[in-house]
């Protein structure tokens, strides 16, 4: 498995003379929250291209409904406390000084929205209003409109990217792929190849560039996320030499809404902050049976908790109880709409729900300052596994990475580039990229990234088992033998490709982990093991993971000091 999907350096064939060729000193690739951010800072030092792979404010970033986490002055909270919820959500495998860092730079983020014109609810006294969500100990989360609080931080950021002088944008531009001379291992990032509609193809020559491509929940069946979350930049970065980490972490949330034919809706996690109730088959609250803190519990109890409750009882869902709920309709204006479409008033009716893919923890491998072990690449938001979220991403912790890790990557590729001799801008140079056409039988790419989604769901899930794993990944061998090989001229041949890479190193991470931890759950080992208290990261080329200790306080290196 790991030869054949370690074959292919480029997507399609090229020679960079004959392209369109590009210039700038800093290319961020996404332009949610992390990457928006990332361009702000990076502006300060030079000229900056944003690559967004649909219209801007298109990104998980803007479906998120959650609020962003973060302890403000003058509340019943510390920034110890924070730091202690989010070391225990993420059951051991988080990295303690970056935690210590996001949530030491939360408030001056916070803080800098505010001033930026992002309107978060306020109290009857015009103070940032606080609310609860599972895992928190105390009323540290930040909402906007309600439930649309990315959508409005997205809104913000887009805002003050465009008034940001040397910054370009370029919407419905796809990143192909990450440039370098060679395809030697510690070869340095220069760019990027990318495709426009209108322009086609172009080489992006870049002295830094910024991953910040998002998420992967289009490579499960049942996700919350957009269509574009195809996991392209792990991918790209893992076919640059870059290393990946934590591939079989990803967090299913608990509550998305379950009808046939519809989409799988984010019901927020909020609402269970404002005493909503989990009901079973009968109508009866569960969640006590399998954790103090019932419905309020990490996300990864609550999913396994659902999916135990329907596997006993049958059915295809649980219900979710709002009716007791005061001024529902005013606290969560985006979720009303939604369920009226279906017929659904929550203060009368109970809303059917099932957990679905949500959050990618795993991604490339960064230090604290957002920097990968590939000279020139950055990495950040949910594309990065910079150790903040452990095993087990923390309610809200998502937004707040974005912002914060955004921020000093941006800063650090700008003052990496200035320790520099001159500007530090690369390229051009002449890159060849060489694919013959395949003459073996082909697939129904419709089909295979169909099927590859179901394969997910249904053996790379909320549980998993040893002899399923290996079955799935003898799947994606069989797809890849007839996929990878090919060559595609457009977005979806493209994203099947990435998502082909990515679910297979996903599967090969789970399979290797074998214990259940956070939101990796093994039917088969189904108690954590302290021997695999560690990052597992890969890398192109290598047949089995280099494992990292997980980075304590008393660590000088922190999380990224790889070999």
């Amino acid at each position: 498995m790991q030869g054949l999907f370690d074959q292919r350096r480029y997507l399609i064939p090229f020679r960079s003379s004959l392209l369109p060729q590009i210039f700038t000193d800093t290319l961020v690739i996404g332009a949610g929250v992390a990457g928006t951010r990332a361009a702000i800072a990076a502006a300060e030092r030079g000229e900056v291209i944003v690559l967004c792979k649909g219209e801007a404010g298109e990104s998980n970033t803007a479906w998120a409904q959650g609020g962003i986490a973060g302890v403000l002055p003058g509340t019943r909270d510390d920034v110890e406390s924070h730091i202690r919820d989010t070391l225990v959500c993420g059951a051991g495998l988080c990295d303690e000084p970056i935690v210590r860092l996001v949530a030491t730079m939360a408030e001056a983020r916070i803080r800098e929205l505010v001033d930026w014109g992002v309107r978060f609810d306020r109290g009857p006294t015009g103070e940032l209003l606080p609310g609860r969500e599972g895992g928190h100990s105390a009323s540290r989360i930040y909402h906007a409109n309600g439930d649309a609080t990315g959508r409005e931080m997205q809104r913000g950021l887009i805002a003050r990217l465009r008034a940001t002088s040397g910054v370009r944008l370029f919407e419905k531009c796809f990143t192909l792929d990450l440039i370098t001379p060679s395809s030697e291992q510690g070869s340095p990032v220069m760019g990027a190849i990318t495709h426009h509609p209108r322009f086609g193809l172009q080489m992006i020559w870049a002295a830094s560039t910024i991953l910040a491509s998002g998420g992967a929940g289009m490579v499960y069946r049942e996700t919350t996320n957009p269509r574009i979350a195809t996991c392209d930049g792990p991918a790209m970065a893992y076919r640059a030499g870059a290393t990946v980490a934590d591939m079989a972490f990803t967090q299913f949330h608990p509550t998305t809404l379950y009808l046939p034919g519809a989409a799988r809706s984010l019901i927020s996690e909020a609402v269970r902050g404002e005493g909503a109730y989990l009901l079973d088959l009968n109508h009866q609250r569960f969640m006590h049976e399998f954790h103090p803190q019932a419905e309020l519990a990490p996300r990864d109890i609550v999913s396994r908790a659902i999916v135990k409750q329907i596997s006993k009882q049958g059915g295809r869902h649980v219900w979710l109880d709002c009716r007791h709920i005061k001024g529902f309709a005013a606290r969560f204006p985006g979720i009303t709409a939604e369920l009226k479409r279906f017929d659904i008033d929550p203060s009368i009716k109970l809303i059917p729900v099932h957990p679905a893919a949500h959050y990618f923890i795993g991604g490339v491998r960064t230090d604290l300052s957002g920097r990968t072990d590939v000279p020139g690449l950055y990495a950040v938001g949910e594309a990065a596994s910079s150790g903040l979220h452990g095993a087990n991403r923390l309610a809200s912790n998502s937004l707040l990475e974005g912002l914060v890790m955004g921020e000093i990557a941006g800063r650090a590729a700008c003052e990496d580039r200035a320790s520099r001799n001159g500007s530090g801008r690369r390229g051009p140079v002449s890159i060849v990229s060489d694919i013959r056409p395949s003459d073996q039988g082909e697939l129904d790419l419709a089909d295979v990234r169909s099927s590859l989604r179901s394969a997910m769901w249904r053996n790379v899930g909320i549980e998993r088992a040893g002899g399923k794993l290996r079955d799935v990944m003898e799947m994606f061998d069989f797809w890849g033998k007839y996929t990878l090989d090919k060559i595609f001229d457009d977005p979806a041949g493209w994203e099947t490709q990435n998502m082909l890479l990515a679910g297979s190193l996903m599967a090969r991470s789970a399979t290797w982990r074998e214990e259940s931890r956070g939101c990796h759950a093994r039917s088969d080992h189904a108690e954590s093991r302290e021997e695999f208290a560690v990052h597992d990261c890969w890398r192109r080329g290598r047949a089995e993971p280099q494992l990292v200790p997980v980075a304590r306080e008393v660590d000088a290196a922190g999380p990224g000091a790889l070999a």
